[in-house]
C-alpha cells in the first residue's frame, strides 16, 4: 500500500488475531507504535488481546497505562480485552475490578470472566458469574454454556448439572457437538456414567471427541470392558480414531491386564503406522510390564525412535514393579548420562523400586540426591515411599520417627503403611498407637477398621476387637470384597 492508515493497520492486526496468530498481531501493533501512528481504541484493544493470548502481562499493562494517560474512555471491547488479559495472567482481583466497573456488559464479557475463573480453578465463582448473567437477562451463548458446563464438571454437582442440561435444551444447543461432548463429560465426572452413555447414544452427530470422551469416562470409573466394547463399536461404524483413542484403549486393557488384547492393539498400531508415537509407546510399555512381560517392555523402550522423560519414568517404574531395582538404578544413571533431568515422578519410581527390593541404603542415597542435587522438595508420595522402604526392612522406629516429622503432618496413607509393617514384624505396641491414630485420621474407611481389628485380634485383645467392629457397624461401613482377574485362553 502506498499510504497506510490506522484503519488498514487495525484490519491487519484483527486479521492475524482471527487466524489465531497473536505473535504476528503483536509485532504489527509494535510497528504501529514505532512508526508514530496515533493508535485509536480499536488498535489498543487489539494490542491488549494479543498480549492476553501471549500472556504478555507487562506489555499489556503498558498499553493499559497508555490508555489511562491519553484519557481514552474504555468501550466494551477494550474493557473485555483487559479483563481477559488480567484473568489469564492470574490477576483475578484486577480482572474482577475492571469487570464490575463496566457500565455495559454483554455475553462475551461474562464469558471472558467465567473463563478467567476456570483458568484459575475457581469453578464456584464461574458458576456464580453465570447465574449473575442469567439474572441480568443476558442470553447465554455457546461459550457461556461450555464454561458453565466445565464449572459444573469441576464442582461435581449433579443437581446443578441437570439444571444446566435443561437450560441447554431450552436454548436449542443440544445439537452442537462441543456442548454434547461437554455434557457427556459432566455426567461422567459426576459419577452418572449411565446418563453419559444415554446422551452419547442419542446424539446423531458424534465426532472423535464424543467417542474418546465416552471411552475415557468408562476407564475413569473402572469399566474397562465397556471402554473396549465401545472401541469395537467405533470400528464397526468406521469412525476415525487418533493416538488419544488408542492411549485410552490401552489404559482400559491395562486395567484388565489382558496380554492378548495388548498384543492385538500393538499389531493394529503397526498396520496403522502409529507405533512410533511416543505417548503410545509409553502406554504399551506400561501394558506389557503390568502383564508380566518386562522383556517385551524393555525391547520397546530400547527400540523407541524417541524417548522423553515419561518414557524413562515408565521403564524405571516397570523395573521396580518386577523387583529389578538394580536395573532401575542403571536406567537412572543412563538417563542422567543423556542429559534428561529427572522429576518428582522419576524419584517416586526409583524409591518404589528400592522399597520392593529392600535396598535401604540405595533408597536413602536416592532420597538425599533428590533434595541436595536436584533441589526437589519431597512430597507426601516420596515420604510414603521412604516409610514403606524402612518398614519393609524392619526399621520401624526409624519409619515412625519419619512419620512424626513429616512437614505436611501425619497422613493416613503413611500411617497405614507403617501399621501393616507392625503387623508383619509383630510390633503390637507401636501398632496399637498407630491404629488409634489411623481411626482418627480416616474414620470413613472400612479397610482401616479391618486392619486395626485384625491387629487387636492377633494380640488377643478381643474386647478391643468387638469395640472397633461395633464402631464400624454404627458408621454403616461395609468392607468391599477383593477380587482378582485372570486371562482365560479358550
Amino acid at each position: 500500500m502506498d499510504k497506510k492508515t490506522i484503519g488498514s493497520w487495525n484490519a491487519m492486526i484483527a486479521g492475524y488475531l482471527k487466524m489465531e496468530q497473536p505473535s504476528e498481531a503483536f509485532c504489527l501493533f509494535c510497528q504501529v507504535m514505532q512508526d508514530n501512528f496515533v493508535p485509536d481504541l480499536i488498535t489498543l484493544s487489539n494490542g491488549i488481546l494479543s498480549c492476553a493470548h501471549l500472556n504478555y502481562l507487562q506489555q499489556g499493562k503498558s498499553i493499559h497505562g497508555c490508555i489511562i494517560r491519553v484519557g481514552v474512555q474504555l468501550d466494551l471491547v477494550a474493557s473485555t480485552a483487559l479483563v481477559d488479559l488480567y484473568s489469564k495472567s492470574n490477576k483475578l482481583i484486577q480482572a474482577r475490578y475492571l469487570f464490575e466497573r463496566m457500565e455495559e456488559k454483554d455475553a462475551i464479557s461474562y464469558d471472558v470472566m467465567m473463563a478467567g475463573y476456570l483458568h484459575n480453578y475457581f469453578a464456584s465463582e464461574a458458576m456464580d458469574t453465570f447465574l449473575e448473567m442469567v439474572g441480568e437477562g443476558i442470553k447465554p451463548n455457546l461459550g457461556s454454556m461450555l464454561s458453565v458446563l466445565s464449572a459444573t464438571s469441576e464442582l461435581k454437582d449433579i443437581r446443578k448439572g441437570k439444571c444446566i442440561h435443561g437450560h441447554v435444551l431450552r436454548l436449542g444447543f443440544d445439537s452442537n457437538a462441543e456442548i454434547t461432548n461437554q455434557i457427556i463429560y459432566m455426567y461422567a465426572k459426576c459419577g452418572c456414567i449411565g446418563n453419559a452413555r444415554q446422551i452419547f447414544n442419542k446424539f446423531r452427530y458424534r465426532d472423535l471427541v464424543s467417542w474418546t470422551s465416552m471411552m475415557m469416562s468408562y476407564v475413569y470409573h473402572g469399566h474397562a470392558d465397556e471402554a473396549i466394547l465401545l472401541f469395537r463399536l467405533m470400528q464397526r461404524e468406521q469412525a476415525e480414531h487418533d493416538s488419544v483413542t488408542f492411549i485410552t484403549l490401552l489404559q482400559a486393557i491395562c486395567q484388565l491386564g489382558s496380554l492378548n488384547l495388548a498384543k492385538e492393539v500393538h499389531c493394529h498400531l503397526y498396520r496403522a503406522n502409529m507405533n512410533n508415537d511416543i505417548s503410545i509407546t509409553n502406554s504399551l510399555i506400561t501394558n506389557y510390564s503390568k502383564c508380566g512381560k518386562l522383556n517385551m517392555a524393555a525391547n520397546l523402550f530400547e527400540h523407541a525412535v524417541e524417548r522423553c522423560l515419561t518414557s524413562w519414568n515408565t521403564m524405571i517404574l516397570a523395573c521396580g514393579m518386577h523387583g529389578k531395582c538394580k536395573e532401575a538404578l542403571m536406567l537412572f544413571e543412563q538417563m542422567k548420562n543423556v542429559k534428561i533431568v529427572p522429576d518428582e515422578v522419576t524419584f517416586t519410581s526409583i524409591l518404589t523400586a528400592c522399597s520392593h527390593s529392600g535396598m535401604v541404603n540405595e533408597g536413602l542415597e536416592v532420597f538425599k540426591s533428590m533434595i541436595e542435587e536436584y533441589s526437589i522438595v519431597p512430597c507426601e508420595e516420596h515420604y510414603g515411599c521412604m516409610v514403606d522402604l524402612l518398614s519393609r526392612a524392619g526399621l520401624l522406629e526409624e519409619a515412625y520417627n519419619l512419620v512424626k516429622s513429616l512437614p505436611s503432618g501425619i497422613t493416613a496413607s503413611t500411617v497405614r503403611t507403617l501399621l501393616a509393617a507392625c503387623k508383619v514384624h509383630g510390633n503390637t505396641e507401636m501398632g496399637e498407637i498407630l491404629g488409634r491414630r489411623l481411626l482418627d485420621l480416616d474414620p470413613e474407611n472400612s479397610s482401616v477398621f479391618a486392619m486395626v481389628s485384625n491387629l487387636y485380634a492377633e494380640g488377643g485383645k478381643w474386647g478391643e476387637v468387638v469395640r472397633v467392629r461395633d464402631a464400624a457397624k454404627q458408621r454403616g461401613l461395609k468392607r468391599n470384597p477383593g477380587y482378582s482377574l485372570i486371562e482365560v485362553h479358550i
